[in-house]
């Protein structure tokens, strides 16, 4: 079967479709290697063992004609019993093409309702999508879909918005070399790299849970701003013996898929940070651990073995995390295109605004108001998807680090 579109042009765009099957790509540039063309772009998929093959090739000389390459192409559509399509004049907008976009969605179920919600808005904003991959099945099922049309900014909040409609969630990045090279991961600490408070396995320790949460409200009812509830909160801690510092060290949990994502950061050769208003002593021994490069946090100050109730040090507040960013980026010497800041509360609006992408993990509203992107499932390597690292991907490295897949999905 064979459609032809006579259009004036230099270009000629031939679509094979059909049974896969070894040889076809090769059979079809051995018949075109005979004629006065040029290979100018070639896309394959194989899907449930159908393939498309769709290339595109102009003529090599000033008064040479795509006749007799269009005649090979329906030929070797004919031998192999492949429907061709031939359409002459097929080029690429070239001011369409500046907008390259790598759209991510996701969800743990990827409902029906939410990629229709998603492509609706993309056509309807005129994105053009050239290609759709399945990048994840497990802890999510996530989509990437690459595509040409308007800017980044233009599709991030309606893509947002209609995913969460149907409980996904959505990340719009640019495509080119951005997205390559050396990334800058910042990420929150508590309730975002682990599932706990250390400020109350603390209190808990001290006999002082009740005390602390009520000011924990207070801040969080903008009685107190973060500076101020964390001395408070730090003073009631006086007393304590330094040696319950190891036993809440033993305590915490990080979240699912931290360990998994910090190991495929570490192979991509990234730079991981923790900045945290919780407390070194309880997070320097984890990173060091999981291959982290700096961790910014409060210092609990230790007197003849005992907590004072005081920090040393410079708070690590919202204006603080911020800063730590964009230090660690330039000590770095990474752009801040590439930078990632994870996190899920107010403290972490600073720097989730200043990343190049900034993701709102399990968050309250506040950061999910300010954040580019949110992940509202609870594992933290799904961010890994919206980097276009794929479970096959992640599943493969661990495998010749002596790591089995179920291994691998544990952590």
């Amino acid at each position: 079967m064979c459609a032809v579109v006579a259009i004036a042009s230099r270009t000629l765009l031939i679509t094979l479709s059909g049974k896969d099957r070894p040889g076809v790509t090769r059979t079809l540039f051995r018949a075109l290697a005979d004629h006065p063309v040029q290979v100018i772009d070639v896309e394959q998929i194989v899907v449930r063992g159908r393939l498309v093959l769709a290339v595109l090739v102009g003529v090599t000389t000033q008064d040479g004609d795509l006749t007799g390459a269009e005649a090979a192409a329906v030929a070797v559509g004919e031998a192999l019993g492949m429907d061709v399509a031939i359409q002459l004049g097929a080029d690429e907008d070239s001011e369409r093409r500046r907008h390259r976009i790598h759209v991510t969605i996701m969800g743990a179920p990827l409902l029906p309702a939410a990629v229709a919600e998603v492509t609706s808005v993309l056509a309807e904003r005129g994105l053009n999508i050239d290609r759709i991959r399945r990048i994840a099945s497990y802890p999510v099922t996530a989509l990437e879909f690459q595509g040409s049309g308007p800017g980044v900014e233009a599709l991030r909040r309606p893509l947002v918005e209609a995913a969460a409609l149907h409980g996904a969630d959505v990340a719009v990045q640019a495509a080119g070399l951005g997205r390559r090279g050396q990334h800058l991961v910042v990420m929150d600490v508590d309730s975002t790299f682990i599932q706990d408070e250390v400020i109350d396995l603390l209190a808990e320790e001290a006999g002082q849970l009740d005390a602390v949460a009520a000011i924990t409200e207070r801040a969080m009812a903008g009685e107190l701003d973060f500076t101020e509830s964390l001395r408070e909160r730090v003073g009631l801690l006086a007393g304590l013996p330094a040696d319950a510092l190891v036993r809440v060290r033993n305590r915490i949990t990080p979240t699912p898929g931290a360990r998994t994502l910090c190991r495929t950061l570490n192979r991509l050769g990234y730079r991981i940070v923790l900045v945290s208003g919780g407390f070194t002593e309880i997070i320097a021994p984890l990173a060091a651990d999981l291959g982290v490069d700096d961790v910014r946090a409060n210092t609990l100050e230790v007197v003849d073995g005992v907590l004072t109730g005081r920090v040393v040090g410079p708070i690590i507040d919202r204006a603080a995390k911020g800063r730590a960013l964009v230090e660690c980026a330039n000590e770095y010497g990474i752009p801040l295109g590439r930078t990632i800041a994870i996190g899920d509360g107010a403290n972490d609006i600073d720097m989730i605004e200043a990343a190049g992408l900034g993701i709102a993990f399990n968050a309250k509203a506040a950061a999910r108001a300010a954040a580019d992107t949110a992940v509202n499932v609870p594992y933290l390597d799904s961010v890994l998807f919206l980097m276009g690292i794929t479970r096959e991907e992640i599943e493969s490295a661990d495998e010749l680090d002596g790591i089995s897949p179920a291994e691998s999905r544990r952590t």
